[in-house]
């Protein structure tokens, strides 16, 4: 059963939206303004990961024909799910509540901010916001996550569980999140993409932007890449790792390597989803022949890759 895109969104700076992502270019050092893509009330206490996961995931139901003009759900609630994928998301508001209760105790906490504690507050509240009824993941898997969301999308379409899942990977750049990943620049943004099965799209009659090909993951990059020798052809384009020890210069020698972190910052577990956004925006843009994604790297706990295609697009 071939799995295809059929919506994406990219909230990024700048709002660089989906041609900035592909075209590998900031137009702008200005932040993304998620409230602005993000009609009506409901914003106020929501931490800027959620803000961020929300206004992707409305541009990819949107952009995929499930979403009608008053962002109400346009096929029935329990066919269409969630899986979020983001390892640092809330990490600043839990730091801020783990140190208010160490140095204050609990009574000096803020309401406002125990929903935003919860691993799951992204996921459930793109959940809440569209009517998605269907199944909810939130997935904070270290650097491989991203393209685990997609597989792990990919397994609930498949399985029967639901016919649309959109997939969300998405960090906040804030002082805790530096702090905690030692990187000076990190992405501070979200991508999303809706998935559903390919003759899901065409009783729909919509266009297809990508389909997702074989995936593999595994404890070292040579293992993923074996993995997938004998189940694709030699990629025209590969979005590499933004993980320390990425990809040695004599594998693959002649693919040509896109590095998004280089011009986003790291992005941890929003990779594998943007990596998926920027393949859209190429194929888009002309490109053609297979993407190979990969997130995590060999002096890692694991590696993922992903083969993205335009054949099952049309």
């Amino acid at each position: 059963m071939n799995t295809v895109a059929t919506g994406v969104g990219a909230v990024l700076a700048g709002d660089a939206g989906l041609a900035g992502l592909a075209g590998g270019t900031v137009p702008s050092p200005e932040p993304a303004n998620p409230a602005a893509q993000l009609p009506g009330r409901g914003l106020r206490y929501k931490d800027r990961a959620t803000q961020l996961g929300l206004a992707a995931a409305r541009a990819a139901l949107a952009d995929a024909g499930l979403l009608g003009d008053a962002d109400e759900l346009l096929v029935p609630p329990g066919e269409a799910g969630v899986v979020v994928s983001s390892n640092l998301g809330n990490a600043d508001t839990v730091c801020r509540v783990v140190e208010t209760i160490a140095t204050e105790g609990t009574r000096a906490t803020s309401p406002m901010d125990l929903p935003n504690a919860s691993s799951n507050v992204i996921a459930s509240s793109i959940a809440i916001r569209f009517g998605l009824a269907g199944p909810n993941v939130m997935l904070c898997n270290g650097e491989t996550s991203g393209l685990d969301a997609l597989f792990w999308a990919q397994s609930l379409l498949v399985s029967g569980r639901c016919k649309y899942v959109v997939t969300v990977g998405v960090e906040p750049d804030n002082p805790v999140v530096r702090r905690l990943t030692g990187r000076d620049r990190v992405l501070d943004g979200a991508a999303a993409v809706v998935l559903e099965l390919a003759g899901t799209a065409e009783g729909r009659g919509v266009r297809t932007r990508l389909g997702l090909g074989p995936y593999r993951r595994t404890a070292d990059l040579s293992g993923c890449l074996t993995g997938l020798a004998g189940a694709a052809e030699v990629p025209a384009r590969w979005y590499t790792s933004d993980a320390a020890g990425a990809a040695p210069a004599d594998v693959l020698p002649a693919v040509p390597r896109v590095d998004l972190a280089a011009v986003w910052g790291a992005a941890s577990g929003a990779l594998g989803v943007l990596q998926c956004a920027a393949a859209i925006g190429w194929f888009d843009g002309g490109g053609s022949g297979p993407v190979l994604a990969v997130n995590g790297a060999d002096d890692g706990p694991a590696t993922a890759a992903m083969v993205f295609d335009r054949s099952s697009a049309r």
